[in-house]
């Protein structure tokens, strides 16, 4: 029996044909195609009496590549800089380094400006649908850091140490807009709330967010919008916030004596409840379906008193057997978890449930950003982790915009590890003939037919 891992070939160097990153050259290509540096250069733009050998809208790009593929820290650029035949001059690590760090924060709000141009770019072939929301979702994470010496770091309520930045994404997992916190910021502020929706929709195009923004008309609004939250963003001023943009809200209740006791008079009349019905699911309540088949659900609207809340807002509970090591629900049970949300939404009990059990497909957005930097902050300074956590954004929102280009099928939606094993880190054979450059990936490879596939569209 043969048990070696690896078949007996030799190992030497000077392969100088071959390059890395064959994946991460055709995101570039299309980073450049929807004008990505173009809009960072004029965005941080550069300062002293002379331009920069590497222009530093390139170098943010070529930064955002890093983090796709994996990358955590300024030192990882170098492996693009490994790499010309691709990349061409990459900047050094250093000059990725003073490129981060000289973004204070008038040049962030340049950077964010970029962003969203370059989004209406990407989003330009859709069109707003009256009949269908654009849904956004707001959460909060924990950032772990293993230094005291980062401005703004502080405990916070898990025990830990570092930063809790509040991030917002499409439905979808698009990730819009970002606010780098304390560790120490309280997951229920309301002003953190309405600046990062404010800002959020500030990041869509105009047919999207006209109708939206606070001031406007709603007659202007070409498309309905729909803001999902957890229990820290359940207020009734974030509720009026989104009565005053013209936002139908979707917010998770908290437990409180007046629900324990409207779910206590409900629970045993089985001509309340209606079974639920299945809708968009993350891949963690997807694992959580065998469940979910006996799930029932409510509304209890007028066993509670929402005068303080805006009018039309609705109380929906559901309930669906218990499992070991649930949290602690509403309403105490041995037999079933009981769930609910506020909304101002019309329609029927059991579809609002599917369309807020969704929300959890933020989680998945945060995953992703952590894998691809958000869970380092590598400065001391905290305009420069700001800027770093911008970046994080903006890269996997270009990410985002690429799959729904260019890719299709099971690489429309996967996790970074795949993509980086499958596309990102394609290897390539450098071929020059007849002064052209031509990058060949290799046949076996399984991301090869979707990359010449996006590079035939770029």
């Amino acid at each position: 029996m043969n048990a070696s891992s690896v078949e007996n070939v030799g190992l030497e160097g000077g392969g100088g044909q071959v390059a890395s990153y064959g994946g991460l050259f055709v995101l570039g290509g299309f980073a450049d195609s929807l004008g990505l540096g173009g809009e960072l250069s004029a965005a941080v733009g550069h300062s002293g009496e002379r331009a920069p050998v590497h222009d530093r809208g390139t170098v943010l790009t070529q930064m955002a590549l890093v983090l796709v593929g994996g990358g955590d820290a300024c030192s990882d650029i170098e492996h693009l800089r490994a790499e010309p035949a691709l990349f061409g001059r990459v900047a050094s690590q250093t000059t990725a380094y003073r490129t981060l760090t000289g973004i204070d924060d008038a040049r962030l709000d340049g950077v964010w400006d970029a962003a969203a141009a370059v989004r209406a770019r990407a989003w330009s072939g859709r069109v707003a649908d009256r009949e269908r929301p654009l849904v956004l979702d707001i959460d909060s994470t924990l950032v772990e850091v293993h230094s005291q010496n980062k401005a703004g770091a502080a405990p916070h309520y898990k025990g830990g140490y570092g930063f809790g930045p509040m991030l917002c994404s499409t439905g979808d997992g698009e990730p819009l807009w970002v606010k780098l916190r304390a560790g120490n910021a309280a997951a229920n502020h309301i002003a953190d709330h309405l600046e990062v929706l404010d800002r959020s929709i500030g990041q869509l195009p105009d047919a999207f967010a006209a109708g939206h923004r606070r001031g406007d008309d709603p007659a202007a609004a070409a498309q309905p919008m729909r803001l999902r939250t957890d229990s820290a963003g359940r207020s009734a001023l974030i509720a009026q916030g989104c009565r005053d943009r013209n936002i139908t809200y979707f917010m998770t209740a908290r437990h409180n004596t007046q629900i324990t006791a409207a779910i206590a008079a409900a629970r045993t009349d089985p001509d309340r409840w209606q079974p639920a019905v299945g809708g968009p699911q993350s891949r963690r309540a997807r694992s959580q379906a065998h469940r979910r088949a006996r799930a029932q659900v409510t509304e209890l609207t007028e066993a509670v008193d929402l005068s303080h809340w805006p009018a039309r807002t609705r109380l929906i509970v559901r309930r669906e057997p218990g499992h070991p090591g649930a949290q602690r629900t509403l309403f105490d049970s041995p037999n079933w978890r009981y769930w609910g949300f506020l909304t101002d939404a019309a329609g029927d009990p059991a579809r609002l449930d599917a369309d807020m059990r969704a929300h959890a497909q933020v989680e998945d957005t945060i995953a992703r950003l952590k894998d691809s930097g958000l869970d380092q902050m590598p400065f001391r300074a905290w305009a420069a982790n700001a800027a770093w956590t911008a970046l994080c954004v903006i890269s996997l929102a270009l990410v985002s915009w690429f799959q729904a280009l260019r890719l299709t099928g099971a690489l429309a939606n996967p996790a970074p590890k795949q993509l980086r094993w499958q596309l990102w880190h394609t290897p390539a054979r450098i071929v020059r003939t007849a002064r052209r450059t031509t990058a060949r990936l290799p046949d076996h490879h399984p991301g090869t037919p979707a990359l010449l596939a996006a590079a035939a569209h770029t």
